[in-house]
């Protein structure tokens, strides 16, 4: 996630410094008639843009997942049974107000007593599991791959030349980001002078008339941000103060081959000793803020007044802390989905991803170990606006393009405006590998610490889906994972559009090549056809 900010903001900031089927019949809207919806022309009110993942394609000309429209019309006066569903990610804040009380709770699990009281061989795993132990912060995997020095590792040489790639590619940006920032200070310091005051307004310097020679180039880029959707030059600094954070993050912890992340005291290459970590499932700082906002768009409590609703009602989440800031690690991915399934989770939320996976044998053989037990796991496609049926995108569901199991789902991610450019430029896709997209830009949900956000990525979409398949286990609780994905995938919208792919203009094809299913999730339809399938 943090790769995508940076490389949205780079963007601005460059430009800155250098330029001043056998559905049809259920469909919400006849397939014949969805390539001809009215595009939206207006803006996103604030409204939408906050629940637009819920809106109807139809209704609203939204490309949401009609999940409203499904409550109102299919479920308003059902009763559900209760789902769990584990998030195997960064932590949750478990304590936020739209959070607290959809949170599960181990029951045979006395708190903080320091025992193992239902004997799982994890203490006081009261809320979940955390992994990662006090670490966050980790190198990707190709840095790990090479820090080994082992040349015959049949990766080596790849990783060696992605590293060399994206090593010198944050240093630019670094370099890039210290003089922009360097511009903005100045700038601002500048107006500040010029008005007598640090809180000038826009309306302020839009009225500056200058012969000066510095101050109007001052009063140029402080317009140039405005016109990028920039309050104030204060505001444009902080942005380019967090991605300079991010990009050395990035060079100190992800791409540094002497940094050592773990804290676990296991070793991370033996699947011996499979308890470690503990108990506290929550972020160790506020900036860990992904599990929490993927938290919040499967489940956060529907209706209370408070920031956001879920997808889905009646769910419990279960948080599985994994994912660092970096690559997580084969055998805590392989565990984590492990100690879901063992512990009651009917769902599992994989919003995370790489191009490595050394152990990727232990993550297949805990996929179908979920799959025998009729667990359900959704998983991200990754954002890197690649074709993963030819480029590496773990964890997978299959070995040479023979699918391990019934199980996964992978899911990309789609814009909130409908027509060409509906399909997000970071989402990767495949029209083997990549079963449905749904919603994963701009997607508003909860964060640490009782706030909210936007944030974008198929980590976003993937829960989308995750909590669209949490309404059919609940209130179609003898369906199979198998038959719950399947109708995922066969119930949505078919769109025969073409769409701007991998965000290259030059780039076009057909939505239905870019998928295996074609189809966007829509929960209306995915309940009218669970309904269908268990009577």
């Amino acid at each position: 996630m943090k790769t995508i900010q940076i490389l949205s903001v780079s963007v601005l900031a460059a430009t800155l410094f250098y330029g001043c089927g056998s559905t049809a019949n259920i469909l919400s809207t006849p397939v014949e008639n969805i390539d001809t919806s009215p595009l939206k022309v207006s803006e996103l009110t604030e409204q939408e843009k906050h629940t637009w993942g819920h809106l109807d394609l139809v209704k609203d000309t939204i490309p949401g997942m009609s999940v409203d429209k499904a409550y109102e019309e299919l479920i308003k006066n059902k009763k559900g049974a209760t789902v769990i569903v584990a998030v195997v990610d960064s932590g949750i804040d478990i304590d936020h107000e739209d959070l607290n009380d959809v949170i599960w709770t181990n029951k045979d699990e006395i708190p903080n007593n320091g025992k193992d009281d239902d004997n799982n061989g994890y203490i006081d795993d009261v809320h979940g599991w955390n992994f990662l132990g006090d670490g966050y912060d980790e190198q990707l995997e190709l840095v790990r791959i090479l820090a080994t020095g082992d040349t015959s590792n049949p990766d080596y040489a790849r990783a060696q030349a992605e590293y060399e790639k994206e090593y010198n590619k944050y240093m630019g940006y670094k370099a890039q980001y210290d003089q922009i920032y360097q511009q903005l200070k100045a700038a601002d310091e500048a107006l500040t002078k010029h008005f007598g005051k640090s809180d000038y307004t826009k309306e302020e310097v839009n009225a500056i008339k200058t012969d000066d020679e510095a101050l109007t180039k001052t009063v140029q880029i402080a317009k140039y941000m405005f016109s990028n959707g920039v309050n104030s030059l204060a505001e444009a600094k902080k942005e380019i103060s967090n991605g300079l954070e991010s990009i050395n993050e990035r060079l100190n912890y992800n791409l540094n081959k002497s940094f050592k992340g773990r804290k676990t005291g296991d070793n991370p290459n033996d699947m011996t000793n499979k308890f470690y970590g503990n108990g506290n499932v929550k972020p160790v700082k506020k900036s860990e803020s992904h599990g929490t906002h993927v938290a919040g768009i499967i489940a956060a409590e529907r209706n209370n007044g408070k920031g956001v609703n879920g997808v889905a009602n009646n769910v419990q989440i279960m948080s599985v802390r994994t994912v660092p800031n970096g690559d997580e690690y084969d055998k805590d991915v392989a565990l984590a989905i492990r100690y879901a399934v063992d512990n009651g989770a009917k769902i599992i939320n994989g919003s995370f991803g790489k191009s490595y996976s050394p152990h990727k044998e232990w993550v297949h053989e805990a996929i179908k170990y979920a799959a025998d037990h009729d667990v359900l796991f959704v998983h991200a496609a990754g954002n890197d606006s690649k074709d993963v049926d030819t480029n590496y995108n773990f964890p997978d569901d299959n070995v040479n393009f023979v699918e391990v199991a019934d199980n996964y789902i992978r899911v990309g991610a789609l814009e909130p405006k409908y027509g060409s450019n509906m399909v997000a430029g970071f989402s990767n896709y495949g029209k083997k590998n990549v079963d449905v997209f749904a919603p994963g830009a701009k997607v508003y949900s909860t964060t640490p610490e009782n706030e909210y956000d936007t944030k974008g990525g198929t980590s976003m979409a993937a829960p989308a889906v995750a909590g669209v398949a949490a309404l059919i286990r609940s209130y179609y609780p003898k369906l199979t994972a198998s038959q719950v994905k399947h109708i995922l995938m066969d119930s949505g919208l078919a769109l025969k559009t073409k769409v701007v792919v991998g965000g290259d203009t030059n780039n076009v094809k057909p939505f239905s090549e870019l998928t295996t299913s074609g189809r966007m999730v829509n929960a209306y339809n995915a309940l009218i056809m669970a309904a269908k399938m268990s009577n």
